[in-house]
């Protein structure tokens, strides 16, 4: 019996997905890293395993006639992997949903604690040596809007209301019930909720409706400062936008994970603002999630092997998982 030929496409200083030595006997696997010789390979391919998320090679590699029956996401978005050969096929595409919802909510918690504790605040008069005794805010009883209720945003928002936070989700239906949130809009109801929110935590995919949907309008509709706190995709915020209304002190700040441009230039302006705190797209990722994704993928593998539905499928042409 030929086994199924399964290659994981690594960054060039990416360590080997851990926990795929399990399928000795049940596949082939080639952890391949940069772009030389990535055409042939794909070439041979049944299964692909995308954790190197710089696509533009890939799409340039991609193989026709395609051999490819699979293709794994080893993060939650999978925007950047829908590449028309791919999005336009009936190649099945799973993500790694489940695995860094917990991470990026206590990620978020934290944020939030940061703004109403001002520690920022105490981290800077700590530097310059100066006592400056302040109130700060309680988390209960302010509210937060989660834009995108998915498995992140539910994990968000369930963590935010045991603190007795109201929080409120945008979605791209309206749900009658769910019990992580006080309520569950439709996105389109978007503006109207804005301004009665402290926090507006992004958790959404990026998507053509997403791009760029928190832009000079938009912002200008939240609370007079509210602090925004993105840890889905940099394109769902204009940044240019963003820093207008931190300067002009319409927001009391925000916590970024994630940006239009990654890495972020050393000479970005936004390192500069006291009220920002920037993380470098790590919020999810805790200690053990490398393994906790080589196991995800084995699990997966072993479904695929049997003929059982894979879990954790993507709309590719929504661009976001089907659960």
């Amino acid at each position: 019996m030929t086994l199924p030929r399964v290659t994981v496409l690594l960054a060039e200083d990416e360590p080997d997905l851990p926990g795929l030595e399990s399928l000795e006997g049940q596949a082939r696997i080639h952890q391949h890293r940069g772009v030389d010789g990535l055409a042939p390979r794909l070439a041979e391919t049944d299964v692909l395993v995308v954790t190197d998320f710089r696509v533009e090679a890939l799409e340039r590699a991609w193989p026709s006639p395609c051999p490819i029956r699979w293709v794994h996401a080893t993060s939650a978005g999978v925007d950047a992997l829908m590449i028309p050969p791919l999005r336009d096929s009936d190649i099945p595409v799973t993500n790694a949903a489940g695995i860094f919802d917990r991470g990026i909510a206590e990620y978020v918690l934290g944020a939030l604690l940061l703004f109403a504790k001002d520690t920022l605040g105490n981290l800077r008069y700590q530097r310059q040596r100066q006592w400056r005794h302040r109130e700060t805010h309680m988390l209960r009883d302010q509210s937060a809007l989660v834009v995108g209720a998915g498995s992140i945003g539910r994990e968000v928002a369930t963590l935010l209301g045991a603190l007795g936070m109201e929080v409120i989700g945008t979605a791209r239906r309206a749900r009658q019930h769910d019990e992580a949130f006080a309520r569950v809009h439709a996105q389109e109801d978007l503006p109207a909720l804005l301004g009665d929110a402290d926090y507006v935590i992004i958790t959404a995919p990026l998507t053509r409706q997403t791009e760029g949907l928190f832009n000079t309008g938009t912002l200008a509709r939240m609370k007079p400062g509210a602090v925004l706190v993105n840890v889905g995709r940099g394109a769902i915020v204009d940044t240019r936008a963003l820093l207008a209304a931190l300067d002009d002190g319409h927001l009391g700040g925000a916590a970024l994970d994630v940006f239009e441009q990654e890495p972020l230039p050393a000479d970005h302006p936004l390192w500069d603002y006291p009220d920002v705190m920037i993380s470098a797209h790590m919020a999810g990722d805790a200690k053990g999630w490398r393994a906790a994704l080589g196991h995800q993928f084995v699990d997966n593998f072993e479904r695929w092997r049997r003929g059982q539905p894979l879990r954790n499928p993507v709309d590719t042409q929504r661009g976001y998982g089907q659960r």
